[in-house]
């Protein structure tokens, strides 16, 4: 089967598997997930999904390896964006900093998955080694165990296969761009076959100042048993980064705090958006701020085929995941940017996140009378585990009395011309003393797909886990440690109806359900439940687990001749007991909110040679019952969910004008997108727009241009709660060269 190259989607000329034959021009046949070419996917990555896409009752896209290579995407964050519906949120303290995807309004930073294991560590991912990722949309506490209301999202790594072939790519452009990988598969026994991706990656940020992204990796595989019915996959991935980091501009503040020294004020209370600053500006310290992540994860796979009808899988994953900086926060909360001042607050971290974890899975199909089941039943235990500490920073006085300069150790600069070049001195040491979480589960869960007609399909799942979660505080004053545990049985449980009228078509209505219980980020994100203690010393671990429920109704359709694949779907989220503060100011799980929405999408190809992968969303979020101690109870009630725009779409084409060239482009919008409305924190709304064109020189050699923000639009990729947003890349334009053989 053909397999394209990292040159462009839909109908550019593909490279073929085995390294003997020729490349040449084709056309996207229709494939599998798992499968070599095409803007549309056929079938999910998860067994637990076991009928086509279209026969499936849920809302899942997968963005296949083409999207990911002529969109030039090159971080998970980067093709995410081609999927509407999602919105990013920034970190701070407690938050990391990292991917942090909200998927129809609520937080999934811990509901990301890679090869069906949870990826709880805070970080920023990569793509050099990964196949696809499909976002699946609506609670899936029935597949996954505790996480996200919103949905998950699985990334797909690219694993050893029979064949032979190489390539690679090179990578330049502005902003000191450089990037190089590598892919090769060997096959060197009649069922085995090693793999090896490897990638380097250096740049600056089109349009900001001193900020630099610099990472490497290696990901190296290998496969017993390939074309057989017993198989064994080791594999090993290793990532590790070196950045100067950056979140941004501080929002102009619309609550006015007068200083008493005497300084003129210069600036009116804002509007709550970012302040008008020029994009280049960089409120950071080269000679303080630095970021380094690693990963490193391990696995093991054992599958054997008993008959077609009845499959066995055992996976084990052992991870550990480590972040390590210190970057400025651009403060807006100290009234220093009405005097034309801001201080150089700084979060810190120093955390590293381990995960031990299995899983068995036994699936098949099987007939009673003229009614045929596909099912999975399985059985998981993990440990996870985290220890979060982090730096002392000697920033000086908030307020910055004695203005910008050396005068106050450059902890504090100007609002419209910093330099991060300031030669700053202050002290920095390791605090030496962590927090720690832990969280064991153990779960077993059972799915059936139930073909009771040719036009009837009913699809259920049901979970349980038994979640067992602990935290230590960090040390106090006088040396104790305290502690807090809660233990939970979650059981979650999904049904769906497919009626298909004719074959290529469905309608489909479901019903899911998820929990997130106390400590489910283990501090590796902002937890809406921590076991510990809040500021007003309300304790997690005193209270039950968030529920969420999910109703949805959609359609499916496969048209032009099953070229392309078309959805619609209208749903409502709705968690039943949020954790609020209420009047008195203890806290409690009775909080309500919600989401409406609808979506379009669409994915495959119109012609033989014009592809589209997109689609639109519309959301409609309110906090319905949000609390609030004292007078403040009730005062946000209606408001919108934070990082969940109303409008969102996007539309990723390309079209194959010559037998040798493909062009195509993007456009992306998002509108507003509120940090927080109760504060007034927010980032306008945006379109945004890429080109890309791809020539095959020969049979072995091509050329991809991709300009990413073709217009050069200043706009906010993330906006935290309070303080500051993150302004997103300027133009940026990458000529590549890959080889393969």
């Amino acid at each position: 089967m053909p397999r394209l190259t990292g040159m462009v989607g839909a109908a550019v000329a593909a490279a073929p598997v085995a390294a003997q034959e020729a490349p040449k021009p084709v056309n996207l046949p229709q494939v599998t997930v798992t499968g070599d070419s095409g803007f549309k996917a056929e079938s999910s990555s998860s067994i637990k999904n076991p009928e086509p896409l279209r026969d499936t009752p849920r809302s899942i896209t997968v963005i296949p390896q083409e999207v990911i290579q002529s969109t030039g995407s090159t971080t998970l964050t980067d093709v995410l964006r081609t999927v509407p519906g999602i919105a990013f949120g920034a970190g701070e303290g407690g938050n990391p900093v990292g991917d942090r995807p909200f998927i129809r309004g609520y937080d999934a930073q811990a509901s990301t998955f890679l090869d069906g294991f949870r990826d709880i560590g805070a970080q920023s991912r990569e793509l050099f080694n990964v196949e696809n990722v499909e976002v699946t949309k609506g609670p899936a506490g029935a597949y996954d165990g505790r996480g996200s209301a919103g949905g998950s999202i699985n990334i797909t790594s690219k694993a050893p296969r029979l064949g032979n072939f190489a390539e690679g790519n090179l990578g330049f452009g502005n902003a000191q761009y450089v990037r190089g990988t590598a892919d090769g598969n060997w096959q060197f026994a009649d069922h085995a076959a090693f793999r090896l991706n490897a990638m380097f990656h250096d740049q600056d940020v089109a349009g900001r100042d001193a900020v630099h992204q610099k990472r490497w990796g290696v990901a190296p595989s290998v496969a017993f048993g390939l074309g057989t019915d017993t198989r064994l996959t080791l594999s090993y991935y290793h990532m590790q980064t070196d950045d100067i980091p950056d979140v941004g501009i501080p929002y102009n503040n619309p609550a006015f705090t007068a200083r008493r020294d005497g300084r003129p004020r210069t600036r009116q209370a804002g509007d709550g958006s970012p302040v008008n600053v020029p994009r280049s500006t960089y409120y950071g310290l080269l000679d303080r701020d630095f970021r380094k992540d690693q990963a490193d994860m391990g696995t093991i796979r054992f599958e054997h085929d008993f008959s077609p009808a009845l499959k066995f899988r055992n996976q084990t994953r052992l991870s550990r995941t480590s972040q390590d900086y210190i970057y400025t926060q651009p403060d807006d909360s100290k009234g220093n940017i009405y005097y034309d001042l801001l201080w150089r607050r700084v979060n810190t971290r120093y955390s590293t996140a381990r995960t031990v974890a299995n899983q068995t899975d036994l699936s098949g199909e099987f007939l009673t009378g003229a009614i045929k089941h596909k099912y999975v039943f399985g059985v998981e235990f993990s440990q996870e585990k985290s220890e979060n500490d982090s730096y002392n920073v000697d920033t000086g006085n908030s307020n910055c009395p004695n203005g910008a300069g050396a005068a106050g150790g450059y902890n504090c600069t100007t609002l419209l011309n910093p330099n991060p070049n300031d030669p700053w001195a202050g002290s920095i040491a390791r605090a030496n003393n962590p927090t720690n979480a832990r969280t064991n589960t153990a779960s077993v869960y059972l799915f059936d797909s139930v073909e009771l007609t040719k036009q009837w399909i009913v699809n259920g799942g049901v979970r349980f886990d038994s979640y067992r979660s602990r935290f230590t505080a960090a040390r106090a004053a006088n040396g104790s440690r305290a502690e807090y545990s809660r233990d939970d049985n979650l059981f979650n449980y999904q049904l769906g109806v497919v009626y298909k009228p004719v074959e290529n078509a469905s309608f489909y209505v479901s019903y899911g359900t998820s929990s997130t219980p106390a400590g489910a980020f283990l501090a590796q994100g902002s937890d809406p439940n921590g076991l510990a203690p809040d500021r007003s010393g309300n304790r997690g671990d005193q209270l039950a687990p968030e529920k969420n429920r999910s109703f949805e109704l959609g359609t499916k359709w496969d048209v032009l001749k099953n070229r392309l694949a078309l959805t619609a779907a209208i749903f409502r989220i709705e968690t039943t007991n949020a954790r609020i503060v209420q009047q008195d100011g203890t806290a409690a799980m009775a909080g309500n909110k919600r989401v409406d929405g609808f979506e379009l999408g669409f994915s495959g190809n119109l012609t033989e040679k014009w592809a589209m992968f997109g689609g639109y969303t519309h959301l409609k979020s309110e906090l319905r019952n949000n609390g609030g101690a004292g007078s403040a109870f009730g005062q946000t009630n209606g408001q919108a969910f934070p990082n969940t725009p109303e409008d969102s779409f996007s539309l990723w084409t390309t079209y194959q004008l010559l037998p040798n060239l493909t062009i195509g482009g993007g456009a992306y919008y998002v509108s507003k997108i509120w940090g927080n409305q109760g504060t007034n924190k927010w980032v306008p709304p945006y379109w945004r727009f890429d080109a890309m064109a791809a020539y095959r020189i020969n049979k072995y050699v091509a050329l991809q241009l991709n300009v990413q923000n073709l217009t050069d639009k200043t706009y906010y990729s993330q906006a935290y709660t309070s303080h500051y947003a993150t302004v997103a890349s300027g133009r940026t334009a990458v000529l590549n060269l890959n080889l393969r053989y």
